[in-house]
C-alpha cells in the first residue's frame, strides 16, 4: 500500500494546479476547520473554511515547514476569524482579551448541539474574550497543546498556559450566570473533556443550502 501523500505535497501539488489534491487537502481538514468557525461566526462559516484554505496555498512561500500544516492552517483561520470579527465590531482597534464574540453580536444559527450542557458550553464560551474561546477550543475540540498552541495563537507557551487558566475561570464564572442549577456547572466542569469530545463529533458537515 502506498504511503499517504504528505500535507506539503498535496498543498505543493494544489499551487500547481492539481485541483484534486486541493480536494483532498480540503476533505481531510475541513470539518476541523468549520467547527473552528462555527461557535465564533453569525454566518458564512464554510466560505471562512474557504478563505483560510485559499490564503494557505497564496502565502506558500512564506510558511517554513518547521510546524505542522494544522499548526500552519489554524494559524490562518485565526487571523481570518479576527478579520470577520473586526468587520463587525464598532470603530476603534478591538481587545481580543477583553471583547466576546457575544459582544460584537455573534449568534451562530442552527442547531450546533442536542444536550443540554452541550448548548450550555457553547453559550458559555462565546461570552468569553475572543482570545480565550479561541484557547479554549483549540485546546478541548481539536486537541492542539503545547508549542503547537502557541505558535497558533502567536504567544510563548507560559502565556498559553495563562490563558487557559484564565479562560477555565471566566467559563465557570459564565456557566454560574447561564446554567440553571450548580450541578450543571460541576457536570460541564468536571466532564470538560468528554463534552468536548461529544461536540466535536456533533458539529460537522457543510451549512444547509451549499
Amino acid at each position: 500500500m502506498p504511503a499517504p501523500v504528505s500535507d506539503f505535497d498535496l498543498l505543493d501539488a494544489w499551487r500547481a494546479g492539481d485541483r484534486e489534491a486541493g480536494n483532498t487537502l480540503f476533505d481531510r481538514y475541513f470539518d476541523a476547520m468549520y467547527r473552528f468557525f462555527r461557535n465564533k461566526v453569525t454566518e458564512g462559516a464554510e466560505d471562512l473554511v474557504q478563505q483560510t484554505f485559499l490564503a494557505c496555498v497564496q502565502s506558500r512561500d512564506h510558511f517554513r515547514k518547521d510546524a505542522s500544516f494544522r499548526t500552519y492552517l489554524f494559524t490562518a483561520a485565526r487571523s481570518k476569524l479576527y478579520n470577520y470579527l473586526e468587520r463587525r465590531g464598532r470603530e476603534g482597534a478591538i481587545d481580543w482579551g477583553v471583547t466576546s464574540c457575544a459582544d460584537l453580536g455573534v449568534s451562530p444559527s442552527g442547531k450546533m448541539a442536542q444536550a443540554e450542557q452541550h448548548r450550555l458550553l457553547l453559550h458559555a464560551l462565546r461570552r468569553l474574550p475572543v482570545d480565550l474561546q479561541v484557547a479554549l477550543e483549540l485546546f478541548y475540540f481539536e486537541q492542539v497543546r503545547g508549542p503547537e498552541l502557541a505558535e497558533v495563537l502567536g504567544v510563548p507557551e507560559g502565556t498559553v498556559r495563562s490563558r487557559l487558566r484564565r479562560g477555565r475561570d471566566l467559563l465557570r464564572e459564565q456557566l454560574a450566570i447561564l446554567a440553571q442549577s450548580p450541578a450543571d456547572i460541576e457536570s460541564t466542569m468536571t466532564n470538560l473533556d468528554d463534552w468536548a469530545a461529544a461536540i466535536r463529533n456533533a458539529i460537522g458537515g457543510r451549512e444547509p443550502g451549499s
